[in-house]
């Protein structure tokens, strides 16, 4: 029976062993054009690195990359871009007009009521509307 390899990172509860290090290694040299964040999807995809709902956690995984790479683990390409979020202003959403008219009666004639999540559906304008126009903190685009 071999013994577990020890783990030289800790990332987010994750332990890298030296062949999780390796396998970076190789996968970097593999794709020597991709861009960090193209890296980051490619190993997400190798060992199904998903959120809840499916997507892939590619920001969490650069965030590894770049752990790795200031430990002098890696070496990353150069990165191609800096990105400031104070610099790039998001646009505000649109202002949709709801239908505003009372609605009558007992409030157990709209039961039963639903939550559904609207992020990434054709929903998602309206609530942001919403939220812009009547929420005391308005409208900030979600993170994560």
């Amino acid at each position: 029976m071999l013994a577990a390899e020890a783990a030289w990172f800790r990332y987010r509860g994750r332990e890298l062993t030296g062949a999780d290090i390796e396998f970076i290694r190789q996968l970097i040299a593999a794709h020597p054009g991709a861009s960090r964040r193209g890296l980051s999807v490619k190993l997400c995809e190798a060992w199904q690195l998903k959120q809840p709902n499916g997507r892939l956690r590619d920001a969490v995984c650069r965030s590894m990359l770049l752990m790795l790479e200031r430990a002098g683990a890696i070496e990353l390409p150069p990165a191609r871009g800096h990105y400031d979020p104070g610099v790039q202003r998001r646009r505000r959403p649109q202002a949709v007009v709801p239908d505003n008219r009372p609605v009558p009666g007992p409030l157990r004639r709209l039961l039963p009521i639903e939550m559904e999540q609207v992020r990434r559906t054709r929903r998602e304008a309206l609530f942001d509307s919403l939220m812009e126009q009547y929420h005391y903190l308005h409208y900030e685009r979600p993170v994560g």
